[in-house]
């Protein structure tokens, strides 16, 4: 088993991610630059939070023309695991791997605090050790977090349970108090139609420790785990 990390110019949670793999879930893992177009040896990839290409044109919008994406997208279509995270996320839904865009925040506002996610659905690689409705306390920080898609879109991520983790207050209900960009049906996470690619506007890398405030996070990394040795099982 190996994961990667993806940098690109101006990634700045690449070490975060590189850490809880390494140590928190005991796994073997590189950095890979946005430039590499081989990753045959690798069997998860996380593209990680930060300001690819300083966020210039729009987030995530420079980073989808890397030498790397052509290659991420075979790699997804093979049906090995992607996670983006943050601005992983705005380059998974601006590459077209996920549907949707990620907008200025509805405050107009950086947004760098603890909230809260439910998770909608337990039964994908990236939630197998949650609990459906259960809420984890993620940090966030972010300007352009506001997911929005149209209604065709929000509908067939509806219907087929592609909804992943939604913003909640601390009982697990979704409102607009809760919601800290806007983002439509209080949508933070996302994966696609085949389950092997999500996409999350928290920052679960940096809920994995107690010491920061929470280890809400850590789960997450240990489906992927798990979902990966299942794979290697077969």
């Amino acid at each position: 088993m190996k994961f990667g990390v993806v940098v690109f110019p101006g990634s700045n949670c690449d070490h975060d991610a590189y850490h809880v793999v390494s140590k928190h879930v005991g796994q073997p893992v590189d950095f890979i630059w946005h430039k590499q177009t081989d990753l045959s040896g690798y069997d998860a990839l996380i593209v990680p939070g930060g300001f690819s290409y300083g966020d210039y044109l729009r987030a995530g919008a420079l980073a989808r023309f890397s030498p790397v994406m052509k290659a991420i997208k075979d790699f997804a279509a093979a049906g090995k695991f992607v996670f983006g995270v943050c601005n992983g996320f705005q380059i998974l839904c601006e590459s077209g791997l996920l549907p949707g865009a990620l907008m200025r925040n509805s405050g107009l506002h950086f947004v760098c605090q603890h909230i809260n996610i439910r998770v909608e659905n337990e039964k994908t690689p990236f939630t197998s050790e949650l609990d459906a409705g259960e809420v984890l306390s993620i940090p966030i920080a972010h300007a352009e977090g506001n997911y929005v898609c149209d209604d065709l879109t929000l509908a067939e991520l509806e219907d087929n349970n592609r909804i992943i983790f939604r913003y909640c207050d601390e009982n697990g209900e979704p409102s607009n108090e809760a919601n800290p960009n806007g983002s439509r049906s209080n949508i933070a996470g996302i994966c696609n139609a085949e389950g092997n690619v999500l996409g999350m506007m928290p920052h679960p890398e940096r809920a994995c420790e107690e010491l920061l405030g929470s280890n809400d996070g850590r789960d997450i990394f240990r489906s992927l785990t798990k979902a990966v040795e299942r794979m290697e099982g077969k």
